[in-house]
């Protein structure tokens, strides 16, 4: 029975720790770029849209394509970062949990 109390102890570390890596992940943000830099486009860890940046050379009313395949392409970027920013996050909570080896974290994150 004693090791059921330690599992359970260390469930709610667990939880404990999954809870603020998910508060840290609204903090954390990424920023992708297309266009040499021109379209930027700033969100969190989470995906959440913060800012986009467009510079005004790129803004031609008669030819619209660039810009919305360079703002999908900035986004596009965003996204991947966000996906590693998370997954390092998440990792870094997982650690020193003493998981046992290839056990799931959320979103097939591995310890």
């Amino acid at each position: 029975m004693k090791d059921f109390a330690g599992l359970m102890k260390q469930a709610q570390e667990m939880q404990k720790k999954m809870g603020e890596a998910q508060a840290r992940l609204d903090a954390v943000e990424v920023t992708g770029e297309a266009g040499a830099g021109l379209v930027k486009i700033t969100t969190t860890a989470k995906g959440e849209p913060r800012k986009v940046s467009i510079d005004p050379s790129l803004i031609d009313p008669s030819e619209p394509e660039i810009l919305e395949d360079l703002m999908l392409a900035a986004l596009s970027d965003a996204r991947r970062k966000a996906d590693e920013a998370q997954a390092k996050v998440l990792r870094e909570a997982a650690g020193g949990l003493g998981l046992p080896p290839g056990f799931d974290m959320p979103f097939g994150i591995k310890p």
